[in-house]
Formats: structure tokens, sequence, C-alpha cells
């Protein structure tokens, strides 16, 4: 379960597209929770990849899911 609304967020959005997901709480291991923002160059939580490329946030995701873009990106992906 998500512990904050913005990755509550991205679960509902994905729950909604019907797609096969993993999460990880980066709350229970500080340096995870540090080193994937410095893997992304990110510096927020939650993150969102798609076949193991950095597509963005909560805001961003919202923003895909609203134009129709990240069910266009999450075909492709499953499609590969």
């Amino acid at each position: 379960m998500p512990q904050c609304g913005f990755s509550n967020n991205v679960v509902q959005i994905l729950n909604t597209l019907g797609v096969p997901y993993e999460t990880v709480n980066v709350l229970d291991d500080y340096e995870i929770r540090q080193g994937i923002k410095e893997y992304s160059n990110w510096p927020t939580i939650p993150q969102v990849y798609i076949n193991g490329e950095f597509v963005g946030g909560s805001d961003i995701l919202i923003e895909l899911y609203q134009s129709g873009d990240l069910q266009q990106m999450v075909e492709v992906a499953l499609a590969s």
C-alpha cells in the first residue's frame, strides 16, 4: 500500500490501466531511497520506469495518463 498521496496516484493510474507493475518501499531503506534519486537524477519519489527507462514522477505520470500517451507507452512496452 502506498504511504503517500503521490505514490497512491501512480498506483491508481497503473491499476486503472490494468498493467503489471512492481513496487519498492524506499522508506524501508535510506540507501535505496537516496540511490534511486541519484540514479535517475530526479529528486522526488515516486519514480516510474517503463522497460527500465525513467519516465518521471507522479505529476508527469498524471499528465501522460490524461493525454493518452501513457497507455501508448505501456502498450509498446508490453509488446516488446
